[in-house]
């Protein structure tokens, strides 16, 4: 096996795993606004706790 290869350079590694268990209702939320905003899921959940951590600073 060669050497690895280098991915794109970025400000914002995302190099923590967070693995978590939802029900189905959660998780057809989940998959419908990933589907209508045109992202992925894990971008979806990041959207989604910066929102939560926004309103905790009011």
């Amino acid at each position: 096996m060669g050497p690895k290869k280098m991915g794109r350079p970025t400000d914002s590694p995302k190099d923590i795993v967070i693995k978590i268990r939802l029900d189905k209702p959660a998780s057809d939320r989940l998959e419908e606004c990933s589907a209508k905003m045109g992202i992925s899921r894990a971008e979806v959940i990041r959207r989604g706790i910066k929102l939560m951590h926004d309103h905790l600073e009011e």
